[in-house]
């Protein structure tokens, strides 16, 4: 059977006979009969052979004509025309003739009210035969410059006179300004670093470990060298050395970090945030850092630092709170009166009088449960939560309102008879809602659909403990209805 080759004629014999080789490629060759080529043929072309392949060799039976290349034409002839050239031009027409666009004022050539639509507007659906005002409800109102209420129907008053309606608004209490946050300690390392170059280099690296974790890290290092050690059949590194070592550097290195934590609280002195005040205070009085004289020193002026502090915080602490009541921003004061910056410190028994009173007037029978739970919330941790009271529960309770009293119960025992929940003695104090934590949009969520990952958890040992009593709350049948409290219309 025949196979279809490419080959390439390399020369031509004076018998007629051509030796060809395969195209691209020195072998296969052989020799064919110049019959069955074309007169056009020559040296060096390339043709499509049917060859037969046997066991003497490949003979070439008969050369087929390749395909020609043709050369692809993608051009437009364009054509000239006899006909004159004619420029096209828009004209827009103005914006009153054009038609009616969403969001105009106007629509058309008319204004809304004007009699190509109606100066007068259709009955009411509920009108009764009979009824002018409801029948007739007087001509639309100009959407230029006229106002919601101007076309309206009046309200007459007791007294004979009129007045315009208008929707209820809200008018919100005034902002006050907020005072700056207080700076975090962020010490430095220049102490430290002294003690460090002052060492051997054996012991620095010790001192380093000492430094990050105390002496439980030089343990862990110490038996986690000796495992890699072990593995390669080294000698062990006694580990009562080094641990001894660090023991005897510890003082120093202690005493060194306190005061590059001291020195940044005496920068900071005016703003720094008081906890991180108080415990560099408190960390001064320890005997290894209090026996240099140099330490007592920075340690005293550090003290007296933080009662000048506590003492114009307390100030300003009142401060705020006078002035967030005198605004009417009552849920700010009783949230400010729950985080004193002085501890035991008693609090004025004028100013709390006021905030009682002003948290009473919030908690009326007409205003929202949102607003309910809000003062609430903010009561139940404030010093004088004992003090707040209420005429009564209010005219709508929603489940949020439900649930926020049957939890602060135990700390407004008072409101919360209202809502007949009676508080067992001794019952256990709620605590503080922690603030939402934000969500982090950068972040990817998992799909719903998938199953979250299993954690791997080791065995805990197994504990047996005596149960304690938990304080209980007796909870009464509530005296009335929880209602959905209904969306205000906007």
């Amino acid at each position: 059977m025949s196979r279809r080759i490419d080959i390439e004629l390399t020369s031509s014999r004076p018998d007629g006979s051509w030796t060809w080789r395969a195209a691209g490629a020195r072998i296969p060759k052989g020799v064919l009969d110049g019959k069955i080529l074309n007169s056009s043929n020559k040296v060096g072309d390339v043709v499509k052979a049917d060859a037969d392949f046997d066991i003497d060799g490949i003979t070439i039976l008969s050369v087929v004509a390749g395909k020609e290349r043709v050369e692809k034409k993608e051009r437009i002839e364009i054509l000239p025309s006899d006909k004159p050239f004619q420029e096209v031009i828009e004209t827009r027409a103005p914006r009153a003739e054009r038609g009616a666009k969403f969001g105009d004022k106007k629509f058309g050539d008319k204004k809304f009210g004007d009699k190509k639509f109606g100066d007068k507007r259709g009955p009411r659906r509920d009108a009764k035969p009979g009824d002018k005002d409801r029948e007739d409800r007087g001509p639309r109102r100009d959407g230029d410059s006229k106002s919601r209420s101007e076309g309206r129907p009046e309200r007459k008053t007791s007294e004979g006179g009129t007045t315009e309606r208008r929707r209820p608004s809200f008018t919100a209490p005034p902002e006050i300004p907020m005072r700056p946050r207080a700076k975090r300690l962020k010490p430095g390392r220049a102490h430290r670093s002294e003690i460090l170059l002052t060492l051997p280099e054996s012991q620095r690296t010790i001192a380093e470990t000492v430094l990050q974790g105390g002496i439980p890290a030089v343990r862990a290092a110490v038996v986690e060298q000796n495992k890699l050690l072990k593995q390669e059949g080294k000698e062990l590194i006694p580990a009562d050395g080094l641990v001894t070592m660090a023991e005897n550097l510890l003082p120093k290195l202690r005493v060194a970090e306190w005061l590059d934590r001291a020195d940044a609280a005496v920068s900071d002195l005016d703003s720094l945030d008081l906890r991180d005040l108080r415990s560099v205070v408190t960390s001064g009085d320890d005997p290894v850092v209090a026996r240099d004289e140099t330490t007592r020193a920075v340690a005293q002026k550090l003290r007296e630092g933080l009662v000048a502090r506590l003492e114009k915080d307390q100030a300003e602490w009142l401060s705020d709170i006078d002035a967030a009541i005198g605004v009417g921003r009552v849920v700010r004061a009783l949230k400010l009166s729950s985080q004193p910056p002085k501890a035991g410190a008693r609090f004025p028994s004028d100013l709390g009088a006021r905030l009682a009173q002003a948290a009473s007037a919030n908690l009326e029978a007409d205003a929202p449960s949102d607003r309910w739970v809000a003062v609430l919330e903010a009561a139940a941790f404030s010093p004088v939560r004992a003090q707040i009271v209420a005429p009564g529960p209010p005219n709508a309770v929603t489940p949020e309102l439900a649930t926020a009293i049957t939890r602060l119960a135990a700390a407004i025992p008072q409101i919360a008879k209202l809502f007949g929940i009676v508080v067992a003695p001794g019952a256990a104090m709620p605590r503080p809602l922690r603030p939402a934590r934000p969500v982090d949009k950068k972040k990817p969520t998992r799909d719903a659909s998938r199953p979250a990952p299993a954690k791997k958890t080791e065995p805990a040992a197994e504990i047996v403990a005596e149960p304690v009593a938990e304080p209980t709350i007796d909870v009464a049948e509530p005296a009335i209805e929880v209602v959905e409290q209904p969306a205000a219309a906007e």
